[in-house]
């Protein structure tokens, strides 16, 4: 029987979303490791808008739930119908909207304040001790959601990872191409574009990543 794997998005486009070549990199990754998936993204609105190509604001508004659809050609599903029960494992892909939609991590430099649906989905993976994977800024949410000790990387940036610290965390130094991996909690994570500079860069850690969370299961 196939495996199949959970994935949750935040948004569409790395300033204010999902970080969209780490999304489909992981989903290639899984279609090359001949695993299933299913995407989804909670239904309410991003914190704003980010136009890409100036860096500016907009004022306009935008849902997390349609937006992370662009990514995944409309194969997505409200976060409100995951249930840890029917997968084998969940991978959280980075990007801002972690921080800004998934959390408050952006505004507060802690990870107190986490989208309520999104945080039950990611404890019940974890009550359910099936493995996880966190790629990007993602693993800032690790120590809220698992508690003090666990085992992370976000790269190597000494700001962030000093957050983490204080937070609770286990914090290891990581390159793009490797990963960091909690035994006791099941739990992977990966730098991706923390430090990548390339897709090829942002391939190897996530491939591993991926490979890592299939074999825990």
């Amino acid at each position: 029987m196939h495996k199949t794997i959970a994935i949750i998005l935040s948004g569409c486009g790395v300033y204010d979303g999902a970080e969209i070549n780490e999304v489909v990199l992981t989903l290639l990754s899984l279609e090359e490791y001949n695993v299933n998936y299913q995407c989804y993204a909670p239904n309410i609105n991003k914190h704003h808008i980010i136009n890409h190509l100036t860096g500016e604001e907009s004022q306009s508004t935008r849902n997390v739930l349609e937006e992370s659809a662009r990514i995944v050609r409309g194969n997505i599903k409200d976060l409100t119908m995951l249930a840890s029960k029917n997968y084998d494992a969940l991978i959280i892909p980075g990007g801002f909207g972690v921080a800004k939609n998934l959390s408050k991590f952006a505004f507060e430099a802690t990870a107190e304040s986490i989208e309520p649906q999104f945080f039950n989905a990611c404890r019940s993976f974890k009550n359910d001790k099936k493995p996880t994977g966190f790629m990007c800024i993602a693993p800032a949410l690790l120590p809220k959601i698992y508690g003090k000790g666990i085992q992370c990387t976000i790269g190597t940036d000494k700001d962030t990872a000093s957050i983490l610290t204080k937070m609770g965390a286990t914090h290891e130094n990581c390159h793009v191409d490797n990963i960091v991996i909690d035994k006791t909690h099941k739990v992977v994570t990966t730098p991706a574009y923390m430090l990548a500079k390339s897709l090829l860069d942002a391939k190897k850690g996530i491939d591993k990543l991926v490979k890592e969370v299939i074999k825990m299961t």
